[in-house]
């Protein structure tokens, strides 16, 4: 099993560190038939991360003719307007969100703007490719590590690169597996990958979840056959040893589980048996 992460410009480097390591261990523990690099769309390079600048490097492009896996994973920035401090619903310590406003990933995704703008203005990726900031700005300025992008504008401007088309294509294959961690299953939702498909996300990203068209699942890891995604930020080492167990079995996800004394949270969220009643 050859497993690609995805890398792109201000991913969150836990989302990776955490499955690559698993996976690495994985390679050892079954004398090399799992094996894992970094790629990015782009080829072999530096990638920038969103947290603080810190950079990994990308050996490989992103293919999935090679790949039997791409894990694909979340950003790393801003969550609200800067210098916002979230409010609280009373008693949950979750942030408060307007039941009345969706917001619509596919209308402005990238832009970091407030979702409430003009429905009619759809997100056009050709208009400021990697930038974010006025589509009248010069298409070829870099990713600036030291601004404070939004989560959704960083998952957002993987809309401009070839990354979309490449997730595309091994969505279209039905002998590659697509794992997300965290907001990397909004990337494929961004780009109209997941429509009528069961995906997690962190659970402040549920709604945009919902309203790209999937079946967003409140569980830690959800698996939907050739697509499997994983909530927050440390799901993605849930989700590399459950790829090891569906892939390798059950002794050598233990194996590994062992050797880094993680005990995986939650059931595996599959869509099958009886529908449950309320409880």
């Amino acid at each position: 099993m050859h497993v690609q992460i995805a890398l792109f410009d201000g991913f969150d480097p836990l989302d990776v560190i955490g499955p690559y390591e698993v996976l690495h261990a994985g390679g050892t523990a079954t004398r090399g038939a799992v094996s894992v690099e970094l790629a990015s769309a782009e080829g072999p390079r530096e990638v920038t991360s969103g947290t603080g600048g810190l950079a990994l490097r990308a050996t490989a492009a992103l293919d999935p003719e090679r790949a039997d896996v791409i894990v694909v994973p979340g950003a790393s920035g801003r969550v609200g307007a800067p210098g916002e401090a979230p409010q609280e619903e009373a008693g949950t310590g979750e942030p408060r969100r307007d039941a009345g406003t969706r917001y619509d990933p596919r209308q402005d995704a990238g832009t970091g703007d407030d979702p409430g703008q003009d429905a009619g203005t759809r997100y056009d990726p050709g208009q400021d490719a990697g930038t974010g900031d006025d589509p009248g700005q010069d298409a070829g300025t870099r990713y600036d590590p030291g601004q404070e992008a939004s989560v959704p504008e960083l998952l957002g401007r993987t809309l401009t690169t070839g990354l979309s088309a490449l997730l595309r294509q091994a969505m279209d294959d039905p002998e590659v597996t697509v794992a997300t961690v965290c907001g990397g299953s909004l990337v494929l939702a961004m780009a109209g990958l997941l429509e009528h498909r069961h995906a997690t996300t962190h659970h402040l990203g549920l709604d945009l979840l919902d309203a790209a068209g999937a079946h967003a699942v409140h569980a830690r890891v959800v698996d939907d056959g050739d697509l499997i995604s994983g909530a927050g930020v440390t799901s993605g080492l849930d989700l590399a040893l459950y790829l090891l167990e569906r892939e390798t079995g059950p002794r050598i996800a233990h194996a590994v589980e062992e050797l880094f004394a993680h005990d995986r949270r939650g059931t595996v969220w599959r869509a099958r048996g009886p529908v449950p009643a309320a409880l």
